[in-house]
């Protein structure tokens, strides 16, 4: 028996979900939700939907059944009340792309996958006979960076219609359940300010370094940005983080995770509760309703701002770490760390290229730091930065 565990928007969450259900089933006393989760002894269930940032999949929609070969069909094996989940085998059909086979990898996790292309009901009983299947008597829904709890007019924002999907199914199944914000405004789309108010009755538990090191693995070659910096928060950074889309400063909020009740989250999103109160039937009605409410098209791909340099001469393979140090440095004004995203779209790499630039800039740590730290100081344990040159590769 276990809780299942849903990564709220999609792309790099499963990541940070990751590092959340590790610190949730270590029994921590300090926090708030009393219905403590079941023990560690498994690999958690961390469903997500397959929608990604515009580089690693050109598509604009996020992924279903259809555009995956190698899925692991589960549940009772009808198409309304079964589910899938993936494998390192599986592999997403052109021209469509994905990152989530590597993380049924690297993820000591077992991934699910949330298929919303039926709609809303559709997608509620997906996450019914998921949370069946694993004896779930509680859903824990993981926001990484805070957007869940979106009004629909913070001038950051870019993407409410997956979280709101994610709330409005939940809601749907009836299983009672918790929503976790870790790392407020770590995604750039809402302040941290005003998230710690939305979030002012919540006592937050704060992950050890063990569980975010479960994550460096993926974190050597996932293009995530917000499970990255909530990583390296908890490793211990503190610093102006230059992102792909902005600048995000790393405080001592940054590790958090913070939990409320379904209800209370529902009642900060518009989007989620016309959801639950309309049923749309479709993804695109479904869709439409976000973009009445918010004026943001809901399967519209992420709007990205950063200019994307020519690649370097020869490829990576003749990149000059000095030279491509001095570039970052230039192109972050003044910021302390970069995200690898950031830096290797400033360098005109692909996300691919993420863990061979680890290699050429000599970095094994969430987050590139610009300068070096402090003598005598380590974000990281020793132990932390041994696993790190083990899985980056």
């Amino acid at each position: 028996m276990s809780d299942l565990y849903i990564a709220a928007g999609g792309g790099g969450d499963p990541v940070g979900t990751l590092i959340a259900a590790r610190t949730l089933t270590a029994g921590l006393a300090d926090t708030a939700d009393p219905d403590g989760p079941a023990g560690p002894a498994d690999p958690p269930l961390i469903a997500t939907y397959a929608w990604e940032r515009p580089e690693v999949d050109p598509t604009s929609r996020p992924l279903g059944e259809r555009d995956f070969d190698g899925l692991l069909r589960e549940g009772d094996g009808s198409g309304r009340r079964g589910f899938a989940s993936f494998t390192p085998a599986t592999r997403a059909r052109r021209p469509a792309g994905s990152s989530m086979p590597g993380l049924a990898r690297d993820l000591p996790a077992r991934l699910l996958l949330l298929d919303p292309a039926r709609g809303l009901p559709c997608l509620s009983r997906q996450i019914e006979s998921m949370a069946e299947a694993a004896g779930s008597l509680r859903i824990r829904i993981v926001d990484i960076g805070g957007d869940i709890l979106t009004h629909g007019d913070e001038p950051g924002l870019c993407s409410p219609f997956g979280d709101a999907l994610t709330l409005a199914a939940c809601h749907l199944t009836g299983i009672p359940t918790t929503v976790h914000v870790a790392g407020p405004g770590l995604d750039g789309e809402i302040g941290e300010r005003p998230l710690l108010e939305r979030l002012a009755a919540s006592r937050p538990l704060v992950p050890d370094r063990d569980a975010a090191a479960a994550a460096d693995r993926a974190l050597a070659w996932h293009p995530s940005e917000a499970s990255a910096l909530w990583a390296a928060a908890i490793h211990g950074a503190r610093s102006a983080v230059r992102t792909v889309n902005d600048v995000i400063h790393l405080t001592d909020v940054s590790p958090g995770l913070y939990p409320l009740p379904l209800r209370e989250a529902i009642g900060h999103n518009p989007v989620a509760r016309a959801l639950v109160d309309e049923h749309p039937a479709t993804l695109d009605a479904a869709a439409g309703i976000s973009h009445r409410l918010t004026g943001i098209p809901g399967l519209e791909s992420e709007r990205t701002r950063t200019h994307r340099q020519d690649p370097p001469a020869g490829g990576i393979t003749f990149l000059d770490r000095e030279e491509a140090m001095k570039t970052l440095r230039e192109a972050a004004h003044g910021a302390d760390h970069v995200t690898l995203r950031y830096a290797a779209r400033t360098l005109g790499l692909a996300w691919t290229d993420i863990p061979a630039l680890r290699t050429v800039l000599t970095t094994h740590t969430p987050l590139l730091r610009l300068a070096p730290p402090p003598a005598g100081s380590s974000t990281r344990p020793a132990k932390a930065q041994a696993s790190a040159r083990g899985h980056a590769t």
